[in-house]
C-alpha cells in the first residue's frame, strides 16, 4: 500500500513549477496535422511515434480530409522527384498519373474516387500540376476546419498547407528551393509552409507544435492545459487515494472552483478508477454561476447540489455549510476519505478538525496561496491542480452550458401554444372557419413561423405569409 509521506508531498510542492513545464502533452492536434500533410501510414502504426493511429482511422473516413491528405502526398512526391518525373514526361511521354515509381498510385486512385482530377491536360508542365494542386488545396482546406478546436487559431493552421505564391511558377520554384535547402527541418521531410528552423520534430506533441505555430505568426500561446494533461504521478496519486479509501466523497466549493476545469479533470481521469467515489456534493450559493448544472452530464458519479441561502448579501455561508456537511458525512455516514475541491484556505480548519479522516485537495494554480500549499505539504496531504488537466475539449462543455442557459431563457420568453394562439385570434376577429380550412391555414401560415433577428440582436417571430 502506497502512502503519502511528508517528503514525497514536499518534493512535489517544491518542484511544481519545474514540472509544470514538462506536463504530459496530448497528441490530437499533431495527429490531425500529420494526417492532412501526408505523413506515411506506417508512422501512425508505430507505437512510439507521436501521431496516433486512431486519429488516422477516424479522419480517413472523411472525404474532405482524404482529399487534402492525398493532394499533399502528391504535391510532396512531385517536389521530391521533380527532375526524374520531368525526364519521364519528356522522354517517354508519360502522364503525371502514370509514374507510380515516384507518385503513389494509391493517392492518385483515391483522389479519383473522391472526384478530384488535378491533371486535366496531357501536355501540362510539371510546375503547372503543382499550381493546380495548390489551387485545389486552397479552395478546400477550409473544409477541414471543423477537425480542430475553436480555441486554436484556424488561420495559423490553414497557412501550413498554402504554398506562398503557389499559383505562380516563380512561387513554386522558390518554395522548392527553400524546401530542398532545409529538407531535414521539415516534419518527416514533408513540405509545409513555414520558415524552416532546427526545432527537431515539430510534430512531437501538441504543446510543442502549437507553441511554435503561434511563434511563427508573432503570437504567443499560453493555454497549455489545452495541449497537455496532468502527469502520471498526479493521476496515480489520485487513483491510489481513492483505492485506499473505504468510503470516499468529493466536496466542491462552487464559489472557489471552476466548473469547466473540474469537468475537464473528471473527464481526464479513468472512470473505473474513480467509480469508488460515492458522490460529488456541490456546495453552491445563489450568486454562483449556474454552469455547475452541467456537471451531472459529464460524470457517472452521483451529484448532490446543496444550495445555501445568504443571511447577509455580503456574506456567503458556503464554507460553513460545507464544513458542517463534511463532518456529518464523516461521523454519521462513516466517510473516511474526502476530496476537497477548493482554493480557499478557510478549509484548513476543517481538515485539521478531522484527524482521523483522509484528505486530497484539488486547487487552481493561481488561486491558492503558498501558505496553504505549504501547510498541505507539511501535513502530508496530497494536492493537485485542476487546471493541469487537459481542457482542450472544454469548448464542448462550455457550449453545453451555454446552450442550456439559452434554452432556459428562450422557454421563459417564447413559450406559448400556437394552437391556442390561433383559436384566440379567430375569436378576437370573429372569423369562423370550417375545421378543414383552419387546419390548412394553420399548416400554411403558422406551423412554418420562424424567428428573425435585426442587426441589434432583437428577435421577433414572423409568420409564413408568402
Amino acid at each position: 500500500m502506497e502512502t503519502y509521506t511528508e517528503e514525497r508531498i514536499t518534493a512535489y510542492g517544491e518542484l511544481e513549477e519545474e514540472r509544470a513545464c514538462y506536463r504530459d502533452s496530448t497528441y490530437s492536434i499533431i495527429s490531425k496535422v500529420a494526417y492532412l500533410i501526408g505523413v506515411p501510414f506506417h508512422i501512425f502504426e508505430r507505437k512510439y511515434e507521436p501521431p496516433k493511429l486512431d486519429v488516422y482511422e477516424s479522419m480517413d473516413k472523411d472525404k474532405n480530409a482524404r482529399i487534402i491528405r492525398h493532394l499533399c502526398i502528391v504535391r510532396n512526391a512531385i517536389e521530391r522527384g521533380f527532375g526524374h518525373i520531368s525526364s519521364l514526361m519528356r522522354q517517354e511521354h508519360r502522364s503525371i498519373l502514370s509514374v507510380p515509381e515516384y507518385i503513389p498510385q494509391e493517392s492518385i486512385d483515391q483522389l479519383s474516387m473522391d472526384g478530384i482530377c488535378f491533371a486535366k491536360k496531357a501536355n501540362t508542365k510539371l510546375n503547372q500540376h503543382i499550381m493546380e494542386i495548390n489551387r485545389i488545396i486552397s479552395d478546400r482546406i477550409n473544409n477541414c476546419k471543423f477537425f480542430f478546436p475553436v480555441w486554436l487559431n484556424w488561420s495559423y493552421v490553414r497557412d501550413i498547407f498554402l504554398m506562398p505564391k503557389g499559383l505562380t511558377e516563380e512561387g513554386t520554384k522558390e518554395a522548392a528551393r527553400v524546401y530542398f535547402e532545409n529538407l531535414e527541418c521539415y516534419p518527416y521531410k514533408i513540405y509545409i509552409n513555414w520558415v524552416p528552423q532546427a526545432n527537431g520534430n515539430i510534430l512531437y506533441n501538441d504543446k510543442k507544435f502549437v507553441t511554435l505555430l503561434y511563434q511563427w505568426h508573432n503570437d504567443y500561446f499560453a493555454d497549455y492545459n489545452k495541449v497537455s494533461d496532468a502527469g502520471s504521478f498526479v493521476k496515480s496519486s489520485i487513483y491510489d487515494f481513492i483505492e485506499e479509501a473505504d468510503r470516499a466523497v468529493m466536496a466542491v466549493d462552487c464559489e472557489n472552483s471552476d466548473p469547466y476545469r473540474l469537468c475537464a479533470t473528471l473527464n481526464g481521469l479513468e472512470a473505473e478508477a474513480i467509480s469508488k467515489i460515492q458522490k460529488i456534493i456541490l456546495f453552491d450559493d445563489v450568486h454562483t454561476v449556474d454552469a455547475w448544472r452541467i456537471l451531472e452530464s459529464h460524470t457517472d458519479i452521483p451529484v448532490e447540489h446543496v444550495m445555501t441561502e445568504r443571511v447577509k448579501q455580503s456574506k456567503s455561508l458556503v464554507d460553513i455549510e460545507m464544513t458542517a456537511r463534511t463532518c456529518m458525512e464523516h461521523y454519521k455516514n462513516m466517510v473516511d476519505s474526502f476530496i476537497i475541491v477548493s482554493s480557499d484556505s478557510d478549509y484548513w480548519g476543517l481538515i485539521t478538525s478531522l484527524p482521523n479522516a483522509r484528505f486530497l485537495v484539488m486547487i487552481e494554480r493561481e488561486k491558492c496561496g503558498p501558505d496553504m500549499k505549504m501547510a498541505l505539504a507539511n501535513s502530508g496531504i496530497f494536492y493537485c491542480y485542476i487546471d493541469d488537466f487537459y481542457a482542450g475539449n472544454s469548448e464542448d462543455i462550455k457550449k453545453s452550458a451555454l446552450f442550456n442557459a439559452i434554452y432556459r431563457r428562450i422557454n421563459k420568453t417564447l413559450c406559448f401554444n400556437a394552437i391556442e394562439m390561433f383559436e384566440s385570434a379567430l375569436a378576437e376577429t370573429r372569423i369562423e372557419m370550417p375545421e378543414a380550412e383552419k387546419r390548412q391555414f394553420f399548416d400554411k401560415y403558422i406551423r412554418k413561423m420562424h424567428l428573425i433577428m435585426d442587426k441589434g440582436g432583437n428577435v421577433s417571430v414572423q409568420l409564413n405569409i408568402k
